[in-house]
């Protein structure tokens, strides 16, 4: 029982991580019905401000935790949102009215820049950092193994469920939310009512990446590690993740998340970690077969 709970709570913790991540993807898919593959990448390079930014508080002698995370939060946003911004700007504009097969070679070209970009100025070598938030609250004790809560889990789990109430906040209740839906519905009509499309759809890829900075900076100060091939794995498992909750929808970005830390984690520990890659994309498989618009997307309906 102890060792289910601690599988679960980790199981929670990365898949509020694939979940933000997630967002970022069905977010951009619901404004121009396309997928962004540099969008792990994003969430790499923000991995790399972070422990950058962790460094050298520390050398400055910053000892709050609590600042630097700010700071650190604050500086891995703003840049990350720059490269969101780019990415659009230059993958995805010029290419906007091509064949969808198009914007998908440019975001994979992209991405694979960013990955040798960062390799070329950080090196392939893992960057480590010590641990940003120590302590716990020990749970339950079976058998000699006790469930641990680390204070750095409910970090996450709280970010998380405050990002995903803001957005959706954002997209349902306010101007801005409004245009992304109307671009959503119809770019052409939305662009002769007076909406600047380009704005939104740049503003839409700035949120998007923002949300992976996040992602990145916590995923830093949880595991303490990072490497210049980190965001292609975390891109395809939230990708994964956006697809099974379905694509489109925020909160089933945010339930796939969910859904795939919990499978990795009882996975690994009850089955074979050698597989947890396996199942997941398995399960993927099955809800392309069965049910294609994902447990919370709705079909899409063509009017005629």
């Amino acid at each position: 029982m102890a060792l289910a709970l601690q599988q679960l709570i980790n199981g929670l913790t990365l898949g509020a991580v694939y979940g933000l991540i997630a967002i970022g993807y069905t977010m951009v898919y619901g404004i121009i019905g396309m997928i962004n593959f540099a969008h792990g990448d994003i969430y790499m390079v923000s991995a790399f401000i972070a422990i950058t930014g962790f460094t050298l508080l520390t050398a400055f002698g910053v000892e709050s935790v609590a600042f630097a995370l700010l700071v650190v939060l604050a500086v891995a946003v703003l840049f990350t949102s720059v490269y969101g911004w780019a990415v659009e700007r230059l993958a995805y504009r010029p290419l906007r009215g091509a064949t969808r097969l198009a914007p998908l070679i440019s975001a994979i070209g992209m991405s694979i820049f960013l990955q040798n970009m960062v390799q070329l100025t950080q090196g392939a070598r893992v960057k480590p950092i010590p641990p940003m938030i120590t302590g716990g609250v020990d749970l339950l004790t079976v058998d000699g193994f006790t469930a641990r809560l680390s204070y750095s889990q409910v970090l996450i789990v709280l970010v998380t469920v405050a990002l995903l109430a803001g957005f959706t906040w954002l997209i349902t209740r306010t101007s801005f939310g409004r245009q992304q839906r109307a671009c959503e519905q119809d770019r052409t009509m939305t662009a002769l009512l007076g909406i600047d499309v380009d704005r939104t759809i740049s503003l839409t890829f700035m949120l998007g990446a923002a949300l992976a900075a996040v992602a990145g900076v916590m995923v830093t100060m949880y595991y303490g590690v990072v490497n210049f091939y980190i965001g292609f794995v975390a891109g395809i498992k939230a990708f994964t993740a956006a697809v099974l909750g379905g694509i489109g929808s925020l909160p089933g970005a945010m339930l796939g998340g969910l859904l795939i830390g919990l499978i990795e984690a009882f996975w690994s520990n009850y089955l074979s970690a050698e597989y947890k890659d396996v199942a997941t994309f398995s399960i993927l498989i099955l809800v392309l077969l069965f049910r294609p618009s994902g447990l919370l997307g709705r079909p899409e309906v063509e009017k005629v």
